[in-house]
Formats: structure tokens, C-alpha cells, sequence
């Protein structure tokens, strides 16, 4: 184990304690500057029964976000899981609540996958915010018990002759590019679209898909009291921090990014030695469950281990191993620094443990220990700067019925119908029509983007771009596998979000039939404007309810996925986008059907008249 720094002790940030909390009630606290609303303020104190310390003050904002407690759409979520048949639930493992979703692919194989948005990080630092999207929903995949074996990404941007487009574009996809390709993970498919109305507000969404045996299934549960907690991977450093209070649950002002600051820095190659030290931890059954570190930090991280495990636990923050000795007590704990996890382990099984991390040269500490109490207590420099109720924070969040308007503009929108357009029969007029399509961005080769990725490492791609779906073998001596697509159309949604929502599903569950899997599961990431603005909200309730209908009359479960609002710029916000993301599986992946012609024969269709 390593031992904290010297400089981590020595720090002069005075603490504030719980006990000082209680003596100072009339002292005023920056809540709105952390993103709370006065009235989420005044209800802390209500939990409480005194003001907040600075410490709780910080994880209430960060898990109270919009980014984290899904506190605008979590009514609507709802409605997934009342519209599930006994047949979807047949190889449904784990479902909506965990890390990723799971299903069962047979021969005692299981998959996971999930779909996450990294939108407003990969506007402001276009890199950085791509390849941490991939970092941090690689890591959901690990916490589940799997290792990973590929990733997509769904990229949307602005007008392709903007003078700001090229900086976001080459940025994100060198993010992604560069991340996947040093874990070693083929990137198997996506979309990329161009449209003005993303300009600010790019969306990068990725996806992850891991392979695990049923036995090795980890949850996010911590209970077992005595168990000790478990910090290991990188360092906690400054960078990421109010990122899912600030930068992801705020819109962007016309003035453009101004949160620089939050946006997390990745080290790849940490989080491929991460990977592998997790699995060893897993074979050698060393962990009780596992939580990863990605948005809200170790104020996440604490709080849903233990409310997930209705327990307690005390830790103590002089024990987090640091990048920055200076960082505060609030900084620690809401910083989201990358490659980081979080175990519960047995005290017997932690030198066993140990000598694991010590193997792969990965720092680790021990926080402290899982308790019976209900109650998740923080110490800091001798000072008690945290004590609630866990599931205060990470479960019982606000939940809001946002007013709801129909758009005042739609009508009139649809009533814009394609046969209004003018016709015509001119040659030349045909053909500058034509050349237009085929210029377009959108109908074009985006080979200059996939090729930058890697698709066959690890050897077990059996389809990759250009075709339909993705396809990974995942046992090679039978040949079982799964394919995957993912799809959206935020003009369709803008018209009908609905009907859009419906059709994104139905073209990601052809693309997976089409190669001969039977869609089997549907991961989702859901982009919206500002759950503030009434008309989004009825976009959004439209979506949500075509998706659970449509997958209700398929029979395809949604497992779990994102939720992304704010993406706007001012007054305006993006097209409705929710990206679905379906999961077929395949028996074996030698019979697997691709796009191209592939037998002697048939590479053309045969005259009319050989069909009489």
C-alpha cells in the first residue's frame, strides 16, 4: 500500500467540521456558485437539521445535479421498467440502477454495455473531454465483472465550413482514437452528422460492450460490516472538478464555454494497467464490489456503494493518495480524476488484495471500512467533515415534474411537407441537385474518421465500418457472438420526437437482424436542451415514451443508458437526439452475413428474365 504524502497533512485549509456546522447556522455558503437552487439548498438543511458543511455542501451538489440524480427525467424513466414483458426480462441479468446493463448470451456467457454522452467537455477541450468519454464508460464495464472488448462512438457537429468545426472534430475524433487504440479496443462502429444546430453543443457519445461469465458478475453494493474501502488506480489531482454539477447540468452562455476548468485529463495507458489488475482481482474472487470513479468523484463513489448496500461508511480523506498536495477537502471529494476505482474488500482477503495491485504497480490506499450504522461519515485532518445518510445523497435526490408545452412552431413544421417543394424536370437543375447530395457530409465517406481506428485488435471483430452492425465473437470455440448499432436522427425527432424515437430503434434493430444476430437489448443516450424549457420536456416525454413502446411491441429491454440536458446555447437548444443503442446476439459468428458480397457468384443480381 502507499502511503499519502507528506505534503497531504500539512495543508492550511482550515476544515469544516460538522461540529462547527452546527455552532455557525447563519454562516452563508456559495450553494448556487456549486449549482444547487435555493429551494435544494434549504432542503439540505432540512436532512440535515443544520446548514451543510462545506464537505457535504460539495457531494449534495455534485450528486444533486442534473448529470448525476437525473432529477428532471427520472419520472420518465419510470416508464421503462412498467413497460417490460416477461419475455424481455428472459435474459435480463442486470438491468437499469447498475453501472451497465446485462443479459445472457448462453453456453454461461454474458455480455454488458451501456452508452454514456460526453458532450460539453469535447466542446470546451475537444481532446481531452472525447478520450476521458471513453476512459469513463470503459470503467462502467470493468466494475461490472468484464472485460472490455470494444467501443463506438455517435459524434454529431456543426456546419462543416465553420471555422470552429475543424478544431472540434480533429479534437474528438483524436480523442477517441487515441484512447481506445492504447487500451487495445476495436472501435466496431458509430455515426458521424453534421448540422448546424450542434455548432456549440457537439455530441460525443460513447459506447462500451464487455464479455464476462456469469460467476464473475460484480455489483456497486457495499455491505459486509468491517469491509474495508478500497482506493486504487491513479492519483486525485485538481482536474475535473464541478464537472457534473457545472459543465455537464448547465447550458453554455452566448458568450461561449467558460467552465475550462472542468474538464478531466486521461491517461490511457493507467487505465489498460487498471483493466488488467481489476480482472486478476476478479479471478482471484479478492473483491466484494466495486465502484469506478467518473463523474462526482469519491463523493459518488461513497455515497452509492453504500446506499446501494444499505450500510455505512466511515472513511478518512487523509488517506487519498494526491497528485496536488494543496487540493481541499472539497476538491478531494469532487474531483473526478480519471482511472480511478473503488473496492470493498473482506479484511482476510486484503493482503491477497494487495499483493494484486502491488503486481501491477497500481497505487492503492485504504480509506476505511463499511459500517451498520446508515451512515456515511468523512474525516479529514482529525475533523469530521461529512455525516448523512448515504441514500440522501445518492438516492433521494429532488425529483421534478418540469412544466410541459407543446412546441408553439411544430404545426407549422410539419405542415412544411416535402411535396410543398418545387419540382422539376430540368436536366441541369437534376444534376446540381444531385452533385449537392452527393457533396454532402452526411452521404459521404467517413473513412477519414474510422480509419483512424483500430477495428481488429484483439482478433475477435468478425464485422466492423462499413457495415451495418458491428459484430465481436465472444467464445471462440463455439463461435458465440453479438452485434451492435447504434442510430439516431434529430430531424426526424424534431418533426415527431415520438415517431423519430421510434424510427432511431427501428433502424438500429435492422442493422443488427441484418447480419443474422436476433436484437436481443437496447442501451440509450438520450441529448436534449434545457429541462427548463417546457417545450423540451414534452420532446422529451415523447421520446421516451416512442422508445418504451417500441421496445415493449419488439421485445427488447432497455438495460440501462444516459441522459444528457443542456445542450444549448442560450435560448436554443439542439434537435431532440436520443441515440439507441441495440444489442442482437448471434450463435456463431462464422454464418454471420455481411454487406458486401462475399461468394463466387454473386456479385451481380440476376436478369429479369432468369427469374420466370
Amino acid at each position: 500500500m502507499t502511503t499519502p504524502t507528506p505534503e497531504a497533512s500539512t495543508r492550511q485549509h482550515v476544515p469544516d467540521s460538522v461540529s462547527n456546522a452546527e455552532a455557525t447556522p447563519e454562516k452563508e455558503q456559495p450553494y448556487a456558485a456549486l449549482g444547487l437552487k435555493p429551494d435544494e439548498y434549504a432542503r439540505i438543511r432540512e436532512i440535515l437539521g443544520r446548514r451543510p458543511t462545506s464537505g457535504e455542501l460539495a457531494m449534495y451538489s455534485v450528486m444533486w445535479s442534473e448529470h448525476c440524480s437525473y432529477k428532471s427525467s427520472k419520472n420518465y424513466l419510470r416508464r421503462f421498467g412498467q413497460k417490460v414483458s416477461d419475455e424481455m426480462k428472459e435474459r435480463l441479468m442486470v438491468g437499469m440502477g447498475q453501472n451497465a446493463g446485462v443479459i445472457d448470451v448462453g453456453e454461461g456467457w454474458a455480455v454488458t454495455f451501456k452508452a454514456e454522452s460526453h458532450n460539453h467537455p469535447s466542446f470546451i477541450e475537444p481532446f481531452q473531454g472525447a478520450a476521458t468519454g471513453v476512459g469513463g464508460i470503459v470503467r462502467d464495464i470493468i466494475s461490472m465483472g468484464a472485460r472490455p472488448v470494444a467501443v463506438m462512438d455517435a459524434l454529431r457537429f456543426g456546419a462543416i465550413d465553420h471555422p470552429d468545426t475543424a478544431r472540434v472534430v480533429h479534437g474528438v475524433t483524436a480523442g477517441i482514437s487515441f484512447y481506445g487504440n492504447c487500451l487495445g479496443l476495436p472501435n466496431i462502429g458509430g455515426e458521424t452528422v453534421f448540422d448546424s444546430v450542434y455548432q456549440a453543443n457537439p455530441l460525443v457519445n460513447a459506447l462500451a460492450v464487455g464479455v464476462l461469465r456469469h460467476e464473475d458478475l460484480k455489483l456497486a453494493n457495499a455491505t459486509g460490516t468491517g469491509n474495508k474501502v478500497v482506493l486504487f488506480g491513479a492519483r486525485t489531482g485538481g482536474d475535473g472538478i464541478g464537472g457534473a454539477s457545472i459543465l455537464a447540468s448547465d447550458s453554455f452562455d452566448d458568450g461561449g464555454p467558460t467552465k475550462r476548468p472542468a474538464v478531466q485529463v486521461g491517461d490511457p495507458f493507467a487505465e489498460k494497467v487498471l483493466i488488467e489488475c481489476c480482472l486478476e482481482l476478479y479471478k482471484g474472487e479478492l473483491v466484494e464490489a466495486i465502484q469506478d470513479l467518473g463523474a462526482a468523484g469519491i463523493s459518488c463513489a461513497t455515497s452509492e456503494l453504500a446506499a446501494n448496500g444499505n450500510s455505512g461508511m466511515k472513511v478518512s480523506l487523509d488517506n487519498v493518495l494526491l497528485r496536488d498536495p494543496t487540493l481541499t477537502a472539497e476538491e478531494i471529494l469532487m474531483s473526478e480524476s480519471q482511472e480511478r476505482m473503488m473496492a470493498i474488500v473482506a479484511p482476510e482477503k486484503l493482503d491477497a488484495f494487495m499483493a494484486v495491485v502491488n503486481k501491477w504497480e497500481v497505487e492503492t490506499s485504504v480509506l476505511g471500512e463499511v459500517t451498520g450504522d446508515g451512515r456515511l461519515i468523512i474525516d479529514w485532518q482529525g475533523e469530521r467533515i461529512v455525516d448523512v445518510d448515504p441514500s440522501t445523497v445518492a438516492v433521494d435526490g429532488p425529483v421534478y415534474d418540469r412544466p410541459v408545452a407543446y412546441p408553439t412552431w411544430i404545426d407549422a413544421l410539419q405542415a412544411d411537407a416535402a411535396e410543398l417543394l418545387p419540382r422539376t424536370d430540368d436536366a441541369e437543375v437534376l444534376r446540381e441537385q444531385f452533385l449537392r447530395l452527393v457533396a454532402s457530409p452526411n452521404l459521404a465517406d467517413t473513412s477519414w474518421i474510422t480509419n483512424q481506428y483500430d477495428y481488429y485488435v484483439l482478433g475477435n471483430t468478425a464485422l466492423a465500418f462499413p457495415d451495418d452492425a458491428g459484430m465481436i465473437r465472444v467464445d471462440e470455440e463455439s463461435g458465440l457472438g453479438f452485434a451492435i448499432s447504434t442510430d439516431a436522427n434529430g430531424r426526424y425527432c424534431q418533426l415527431d420526437p415520438y415517431a423519430g424515437a421510434q424510427l432511431a430503434l427501428a433502424e438500429a434493430y435492422r442493422n443488427v437482424a441484418v447480419t443474422g444476430a436476433t436484437p436481443t437489448a437496447i442501451t440509450d443516450c438520450l441529448n436534449f436542451g434545457s429541462p427548463e424549457n417546457p417545450e423540451v420536456m414534452w420532446q422529451f416525454g415523447q421520446t421516451v415514451d416512442g422508445l418504451a413502446d417500441g421496445c415493449y411491441e419488439l421485445g427488447t429491454p432497455v438495460t440501462g443508458g444516459n441522459v444528457s440536458f443542456y445542450n444549448q446555447t442560450g435560448d436554443t437548444p439542439i434537435h431532440p437526439t436520443p441515440l439507441v443503442g441495440v444489442l442482437g446476439i448471434i450463435d456463431d459468428v462464422s454464418s454471420r452475413i455481411p454487406s458486401a458480397w462475399q461468394d463466387a457468384g454473386s456479385e451481380h443480381l440476376p436478369a429479369r428474365h432468369d427469374l420466370d
